[in-house]
């Protein structure tokens, strides 16, 4: 697929994508007869889960470690599970965390309908 393609089945832009390939983050892109990007279906999975680590809060930094260690292949399986992990902990806090507050503000939100059905209700009976 052309990097228009891939731009728009991954979300991101052309200019990221190349950003991400002029940083090591994926591979270069194989070339067409005319000289432009090439990619195959495995770029878009990689690429997703790219997305998916950048929502997870993953630093660049830490996605190009992930992505060197990729590319030496299934030796390194052990230390990819490890940076995921780490980062699947991160994530839990944080939902842990948002959940917190998105049950203060359901308290805060029933406390200002409540506050509301009773001025109606009293409305309703002057």
């Amino acid at each position: 697929m052309k990097i228009s393609d891939l731009a728009h089945r991954s979300g991101l832009t052309a200019h990221t994508i190349r950003y991400y390939e002029r940083i090591g983050l994926m591979p270069r892109a194989d070339r067409d007869g005319s000289g432009h990007r090439d990619y195959g279906p495995e770029t878009l999975i990689w690429v997703t889960f790219i997305g998916h680590m950048k929502a997870a809060g993953m630093p660049i930094s830490e996605m190009l470690r992930y992505a060197r260690l990729r590319q030496q292949g299934a030796g390194t399986s052990d230390q990819r599970a490890d940076i995921l992990r780490k980062r699947r902990a991160l994530v839990a806090q944080r939902i842990t965390s948002l959940q917190a507050t998105l049950d203060v503000l359901d308290g805060k939100i029933a406390g200002y309908d409540m506050e509301r059905t009773s001025n109606d209700n009293d409305r309703n009976t002057a």
